[in-house]
């Protein structure tokens, strides 16, 4: 032990010395790992890494409905807190996908394009009906993207190769499908509820609408 912690100092000594003059050169030798482990196929780490990006390009555009809430010329704080929770969760969305691609080596390397500077698909909304409108077509998207993982990973591979990934799949209907229709039909829901009440009340039932979110009332 004595004689390890000699080395180590002695390392750092040296490290420190190359330092000084200029000279830092500090490299790890390149570790070779065994591969069998990675099971993922090409067209399903692909059609993952993409779903990064559609995830973000959502929490960036609900970041924006946010943002256009909280104007003062515009305020609507409900509005603006669903949209920025929304925002949220999109995010950690992207962040379990990357988790998932790490747990199943599908990010070994080439990590530099898996973020693209995503923008917000739209930066100014009407009123409070278009924009969930907006959104409920964003989710329906989303929805359709990971539908398009399950499917194309549940397809036999090239060459009569089955490389059909249940445990991917699975993952993908149990923790986000779920949630992806739940959140469609709450949506859904709150359209119909604040075009009735813009109907029967006009402005003031936008304005009714928006403490009933911010106030988290069911609506």
């Amino acid at each position: 032990m004595f004689k390890l912690s000699l080395l180590c100092v002695a390392a750092v000594l040296a490290l420190a010395s190359q330092e000084a003059h200029g000279k830092m050169t500090c490299k790890l030798p390149q570790v070779q790992i065994p591969d069998d482990w990675i099971t993922m196929v090409d067209p399903c780490t692909k059609k993952m890494k993409e779903q990064v990006q559609e995830e973000l390009t959502a929490a960036m555009t609900y970041f924006a409905m946010g943002a256009h809430f909280s104007k003062d010329t515009v305020n609507r704080p409900g509005f603006a807190k669903i949209f920025f929770d929304s925002a949220s969760e999109e995010r950690d969305h992207a962040i379990k996908i990357i988790g998932y691609l790490l747990m199943r080596g599908g990010l070994t390397k080439d990590i530099s394009q898996l973020i693209r500077d995503p923008q917000p698909l739209s930066e100014a909304w009407t009123d409070g009906l278009s924009a969930l409108k907006d959104a409920l077509k964003l989710e329906a998207h989303v929805t359709r993207k990971i539908r398009d993982i399950a499917t194309t990973c549940e397809e036999p591979g090239r060459d009569g190769q089955d490389f059909n990934d249940y445990h991917l799949v699975d993952w993908l209907t149990g923790d986000f499908l779920t949630e992806q229709y739940e959140g469609q039909r709450d949506l859904a829901g709150k359209i119909s509820n604040l075009g009735k009440m813009l109907e029967a009340h006009g402005a003031l039932g936008e304005f009714l609408f928006d403490k009933k979110l911010l106030n988290e009332v069911s609506i």
